[in-house]
């Protein structure tokens, strides 16, 4: 994806430094959200369905639950390690 493309629609000027912040920002969101299903997807499922059916058992349910909150409270404690880490 051009990161010029939809802000220059109709106009020559280049973005603005705030609207490719923005943008950047989206397509971080993305790949998160991307990591983060595949995580799931790759780790947890395959850690806690060990027979796939139809449905989840209540033991998959709870195990692929827990495994995508541990999940969640790493990616939170790396993220706030990587912050704090950023000179000011």
């Amino acid at each position: 994806m051009d990161p010029f493309s939809s802000s220059m629609s109709g106009s020559s000027r280049p973005p603005s430094p705030e609207a490719l912040a923005e943008q950047v920002q989206s397509q971080l969101a993305q790949v998160y959200m991307e990591e983060f299903f595949n995580t799931v997807r790759d780790k947890c499922f395959t850690k806690c369905v060990t027979k796939p059916s139809s449905s989840l058992s209540g033991s998959e349910s709870s195990c692929i639950s827990r495994c995508v909150d541990r999940y969640i409270e790493a990616t939170g404690i790396v993220s706030r390690a990587v912050v704090s880490s950023i000179p000011r």
